[in-house]
């Protein structure tokens, strides 16, 4: 009789080991299937080509209207939108002028416009692997994907054939993006301590800083001379780069007003404080900068990719844009003045001032420019009213 009991518990212990490992390989399963459910659910489609596509004419999209760059009441604010996937990367009629300016910046200027730390170097891979992945695909009569070892592309523009890329990290990795396409990328990451940093990338055409001065450093630190940055919305830019998925990417645009075409670092940048332009200096010569910028986030490496694409127009062509003229001038006669003339975030962090220059005052540096753009931006207004392009509004 106890013989038969000691069998009847090993039987039952056996069965129950059985359905146990059935459960527990079910459930496993399970996570798999969701984990697999949720990585298609985050994967991004691809880009529509464009077959017809003429480098020659060929324009961004009008980025004054598509995320209302310049607007009233202005304040301080993230003012991003979703975007599209056919939107991250534009090229335009000045693509060669572009890649040639950035490697001439490369060349001269070294890691103060192109490094990454240890830990971005195998998102800077993954970010060139989407890009030869993605141009192409958008791209297809100017790129054209190379079947070799390490595999490669052709950039049909320059004629240049790029191979060998498979392994490719860090600043390697971003030299074959400097030679694909005409934006910057600012690479970030969410390290340990929970804030985000700002980890490399390439940003040859910042116009007023520099890549060497916000690398390793967290995004409170970096923006620190951004008027209420910190104070009213670095909480939330935080939030939103940590959380956003690789298929939930997004964009936004800023605007400056330039002395000049050099997009790496334009000549006011090293005028002091209390300074203005020189006598003379025609308002025509004044350039609008708008900067097209990208948020991805890789899906391999959660790299947090912030892409930049800086697209200039002289001031004179503003006149066919309706509205921009008025809302350029009541943003320099009302906004606030800690945004259009003083910053007074820029003092208390020498760590953050640029090559032996001191800090600019200045967050739009309003005051270089204004006695010269005011008149003129009244003319243009005038114009677009004869023209019947605006209805005058007191």
């Amino acid at each position: 009789m106890h013989t038969f009991q000691t069998l009847d518990v090993i039987l039952l212990s056996l069965v129950a080991a059985v359905t146990w490992y059935f459960y527990a390989r079910g459930q496993k399963t399970k996570k798999e299937a969701k984990a697999v459910a949720a990585q298609e659910a985050e994967k991004v489609p691809d880009p529509d080509p464009l077959w017809d596509f003429d480098l020659a004419t060929a324009t961004t999209r009008n980025h004054l209207y598509v995320n209302k760059t310049v607007r009233w009441p202005y304040f301080q604010t993230m003012a991003h939108q979703p975007m599209h996937i056919n939107d991250w990367i534009e090229i335009d009629k000045d693509y060669e002028w572009y890649l040639e300016e950035k490697a001439r910046v490369i060349k001269e200027k070294g890691k103060v416009v192109i490094d990454s730390c240890p830990d971005n170097d195998a998102p800077c891979g993954e970010l060139m692997e989407i890009l030869v992945d993605y141009l192409p695909k958008r791209y297809p009569t100017l790129f054209e994907k190379i079947d070799c070892p390490g595999g490669g592309i052709w950039n049909k523009v320059t004629g240049e054939k790029l191979t060998g890329l498979e392994g490719k990290q860090g600043v390697d990795a971003l030299m074959v993006c400097s030679r694909l396409v005409q934006d910057d990328f600012l690479m970030g990451r969410e390290r340990e301590d929970g804030q985000v940093y700002f980890t490399g990338g390439l940003v040859a055409f910042p116009g007023f800083y520099l890549l060497s001065k916000k690398i390793n450093k967290s995004l409170r630190f970096a923006h620190a001379p951004v008027p209420y940055f910190n104070e009213k919305i670095l909480m939330s830019v935080e939030r939103t780069l940590k959380r956003f998925k690789p298929n939930e990417s997004f964009e936004r645009t800023s605007w400056e007003i330039v002395d000049d075409r050099n997009l790496h670092w334009h000549n006011m940048a090293d005028l002091h404080s209390g300074e203005k332009l020189p006598a003379g200096f025609h308002p025509k010569d004044l350039f609008f900068r708008v900067d097209h910028q990208t948020f991805r986030k890789l899906p391999r490496t959660k790299g947090i990719i912030f892409g930049v694409h800086p697209i200039m127009k002289r001031l004179e062509d503003l006149e066919d844009s309706p509205l921009v003229p008025m809302l350029l001038s009541k943003v320099h006669a009302e906004g606030d003045s800690k945004l259009m003339k003083v910053n007074p975030f820029c003092l208390p962090f020498p760590a953050l001032h640029i090559a032996d220059h001191p800090c600019p005052f200045q967050y739009k540096a309003a005051p270089l420019y204004q006695d010269i753009m005011m008149p003129y931006l009244e003319e243009l207004t005038a114009r677009q009213i004869e023209r019947g392009l605006i209805t005058y509004v007191a």
